[in-house]
């Protein structure tokens, strides 16, 4: 299994709306993928809460079957089209995958 676990530091205002109203979207665009692309085992989406100086805005937990499953979701429709927005709203963008 391989856990893919992405965070974002978002923009205050993009696309027309604030940081607040573009978590909330790229939230639901991309809780969307589950049960849409084959391999993919769960995906959670967070919002932050602290607030904190350290903290990102908006964090991706999920479990894929194998990294061939991962490469498939990278370059899946539904993806690319959640990750265009979140590319546009996002001021910074950092990523953890590894085996369990």
């Amino acid at each position: 299994m391989i856990k893919h676990i992405v965070m974002w530091r978002l923009h205050e205002q993009a696309q027309n709306n604030s940081k607040a109203n573009n978590a909330k979207i790229a939230k639901e665009k991309l809780e969307a993928l589950n049960g849409v692309i084959p391999g993919l085992i769960k995906l959670e989406v967070g919002v932050d809460i602290s607030r904190g100086s350290a903290s990102g805005d908006l964090v991706l937990y999920s479990e894929l079957e194998s990294a061939q499953a991962l490469a498939q979701y990278q370059q899946h429709p539904a993806h690319l089209e959640a990750a265009q927005f979140i590319a546009a709203i996002s001021t910074e963008r950092q990523l953890v995958d590894y085996q369990s």
